[in-house]
């Protein structure tokens, strides 16, 4: 893996400045996306009930429980395996398919307030932090300031990170925080690699870069809430400290190994198997119980046949346009929804649509030789495939919530390839800036205009 050198670079302490811009981005997302959250209450808090059930020694949720006064109860979640005795007889609880990350961070709130905890407000938080860790990893890259805020102020408001984390319920609070896990290990790596090239090349290293190792640690820990960004870890076969691709590999196979080690132990030990068995459950059901959503019975649950239809939501799903008053849209909203223009549509929608200022990533391209648009690349690539593979591609969403798994790999060529385009000279530069310019301000409309329809549809 013999990619150019760059030159070296490591990373100042920041300014005073530097560091009130990056606090002013975190809060105002957080005002963002607080004052933008559903006024319902959060019904698909699957995480509540398993750090409940953690509380109370078991791996397995109380289901289903009926709805009281005091609380909706989960007898209509739908990704939960009754759990039943040898003779076939449901035991009062359930499994959940999802890993366990997000449940051990409730388990202090949960221990507090119960199963009123606020797990959206929880999802809120979390996602402003990811918008600042967004604004650090940013600045491990050679970019100017200004672009380092724009492209900050696209990941918050110009990306369904906002839509994930004003709404916050079981599906979108896993990927908040895998996200914020994933934005710190490729800022670590990035820190790391620049120190390493910074060292005299005929210098000993030693065979453990402990940024490297604390890299991995922080990749591992976000596949324990979101499966599939463990292919991210090419990313750090490119970029890292090490000074050389296997000793990289050494250093995040350490890390990773130890949060994704015991993932696969607890599967082990709460299902007998290394690999959650609730989801190949549930997708047997879903085949026969939602037919209008194209799953087929004779496909398994991650398979390349699926990739082709699932292309269709990621990279060319459309709105409805103009649909009929009577084509389900509940009469309260019709003025605002069935007779209007544009409708999002619930199964998903393209993410260049979305938030179009992803293609910058396109013009890093000619910089393949840099390991950093390399890995990026290579890390989105795989990433996005094996999600296509998967049977779903999520229900109920604005965008394309996949992408956030990797969108932190994205984000690095996306910065390097703008940061091109803005550092021409002349009219070249003007003209680089406004398409970078516009390409943001087009990804934050179209988050304002989708969020708005959201809440409006109920999502």
């Amino acid at each position: 893996m013999t990619l150019s050198r760059r030159p070296a670079r490591v990373a100042a302490a920041p300014s005073r400045s530097t560091l009130a811009v990056g606090i002013g981005l975190v809060v105002a997302c957080f005002v963002l996306y607080s004052l933008t959250r559903p006024t319902w209450p959060t019904v698909y808090n699957h995480f509540i009930w398993q750090a409940d059930a953690y509380l109370h020694g078991q791996a397995s949720i109380r289901y289903p429980v009926p709805a009281t006064d005091t609380s909706p109860g989960n007898d209509f979640f739908n990704d939960v395996v009754p759990v039943v005795d040898a003779a076939g007889n449901e035991t009062g609880r359930g499994m959940v398919p999802f890993p366990p990350l997000p449940a051990v961070i409730l388990l202090p709130f949960v221990t507090i307030w119960g199963m009123a905890t606020d797990q959206a407000f929880l999802a809120v938080v979390l996602g402003a932090l990811d918008v600042g860790l967004s604004f650090w990893l940013l600045g491990r890259l050679p970019i100017r300031a200004g672009l380092r805020a724009a492209l900050t102020v696209f990941v918050g408001a110009g990306t369904v990170l906002w839509y994930a984390s004003s709404l916050g319920t079981t599906w979108f609070l896993a990927h908040v925080v895998a996200v914020g896990l994933t934005l710190a290990a490729v800022a670590v790596a990035l820190d790391a690699d620049d120190r390493s090239a910074a060292l005299d090349p005929g210098a000993p290293r030693p065979l453990l870069d402990g940024q490297q190792v604390l890299a991995g640690l922080l990749l591992g820990l976000a596949v324990t809430s979101r499966l599939t960004v463990v292919f991210g870890a090419v990313f750090l076969l490119f970029v890292g400290g090490g000074g050389s691709w296997a000793r990289r590999a050494v250093g995040v196979a350490l890390g990773m190994a130890i949060p994704v080690g015991a993932l696969l132990a607890y599967n082990l030990a709460v299902s007998g198997t290394l690999f959650n068995p609730v989801y190949e459950s549930l997708y047997r059901y879903e085949v026969w119980a939602y037919p209008e959503l194209n799953y087929h019975a004779a496909w398994s649950l991650q398979d390349v046949r699926y990739i082709p239809q699932n292309l269709g939501v990621m990279l060319g799903g459309l709105p409805d346009v103009m649909p009929p008053c009577d084509a389900g849209v509940p009469r309260e909203i019709w003025s605002a929804a069935g007779c209007s223009w544009l409708v999002p549509r619930p199964v998903g929608m393209s993410l260049l649509l979305t938030s179009p200022a992803w293609l910058l990533g396109a013009t890093a391209l000619p910089f393949l030789r840099d390991r950093r648009v390399a890995g990026g690349l290579l890390a989105t690539l795989v990433i996005a495939l094996v999600n296509l593979m998967h049977f779903s591609q999520g229900w109920v969403q604005f965008g394309y919530r996949f992408s956030l798994d990797f969108a932190p790999f994205l984000l690095v060529p996306v910065a390097l390839g703008a940061e091109r385009l803005v550092a021409r000279h002349g009219r070249g530069a003007a003209r680089g800036g406004l398409l970078v310019g516009g390409l943001i301000a087009a990804s934050v409309a179209l988050q304002v205009w989708g969020i708005a329809w959201a809440r409006t549809l109920g999502w």
